[in-house]
């Protein structure tokens, strides 16, 4: 019988040829699918959950490419007319490996809305995304995580739990200004962020196609929210509205190993238009995202 050390290193060398094949051969049957983050313990190694909301979008697609180039998840947080009006574009990003969370039916003021119509935006959005996905979303995210006790607990009665953010860089107000957004990622994200970011902006996928080399050179796993935190109990509450003090966690890396954007210009970034059907009651536009 080898050693043990001997016996280890043997079992490691036999283990990568392994994984080896595995890739290879998936890579040739298409049954590996490589937007799977790595299978990891995120209170022994540094994670990162980013997180997306308002979609399905135009620029969702290029964003799930981005994301399963640089073997990455994240997760979604859609809108529920939104997922009604393109389900295909929601099933894109589910058959992509994302985890899926609801933002309301109509990302309305859940705190200022009438009582009787709270439930409807947890149990619509659901039902759409359910339909389109074939899974039934188990975290839910308010517009402008605004929320009271009345919204956390019917969204406890509908098996949600809710998921604010520790790290928003405002990409909505900065829009096609990268360096601002880029400069307050650099100083926010500390190991076991939640960041905050919208997919209907060209301009954030732009950022995130230049910032997940950032992410990876500094050793964090890019991963979902429920990898990150867990089991998450109904009605709860996860997070802030506000970033926190800076972190300063993050060494930047060498701008000839940042990718340059193609060559070809972005269309014009998406504006956070009104979407809701009660009057007065939206939280988008250009000055209060989420």
């Amino acid at each position: 019988m080898p050693s043990v050390p001997t016996w280890r290193h043997s079992r490691t060398l036999l283990g990568a040829a392994a994984a080896a094949a595995m890739v290879v051969i998936g890579g040739l049957t298409g049954h590996i699918d490589r937007a799977n983050a790595d299978d990891v313990d995120c209170t022994q190694v540094k994670c990162v959950a980013l997180t997306f909301d308002d979609g399905p979008s135009p620029y969702t697609d290029r964003l799930l490419q981005i994301l399963r180039d640089n073997n990455a998840q994240a997760t979604f947080f859609l809108i529920g007319n939104k997922v009604a009006a393109d389900p295909a574009g929601a099933k894109r990003i589910a058959d992509a490996g994302m985890e899926i969370g609801s933002h309301t039916w109509e990302h309305p003021n859940m705190t200022t809305i009438p009582p009787e119509e709270i439930a409807a935006q947890f149990s619509r959005a659901t039902a759409a995304i359910e339909a389109a996905t074939g899974q039934r979303p188990r975290l839910v995210r308010t517009a402008g995580g605004l929320v009271n006790d009345a919204v956390l607990a019917e969204a406890g009665r509908q098996g949600l739990a809710d998921i604010n953010w520790d790290v928003i860089p405002f990409d909505w107000a900065n829009d096609a200004n990268l360096p601002a957004t880029r400069e307050l990622l650099m100083s926010q994200i500390r190991p076991n962020s939640v960041v905050l970011l919208h997919d209907t902006y060209s301009s954030t996928v732009d950022l995130v196609y230049q910032f997940l080399p950032v992410l990876k050179a500094n050793g964090y796993h890019l991963v979902t929210v429920s990898q990150l935190l867990g089991p998450r109990a109904p009605g709860s509450l996860y997070g802030s509205r506000e970033n926190g003090g800076p972190a300063y966690d993050l060494v930047d890396i060498p701008a000839d190993q940042i990718p340059p954007l193609p060559n070809t210009p972005s269309p014009p970034p998406m504006p956070n238009f009104p979407i809701t059907d009660i009057p007065d009651q939206n939280s988008g536009g250009p000055n209060n995202g989420g």
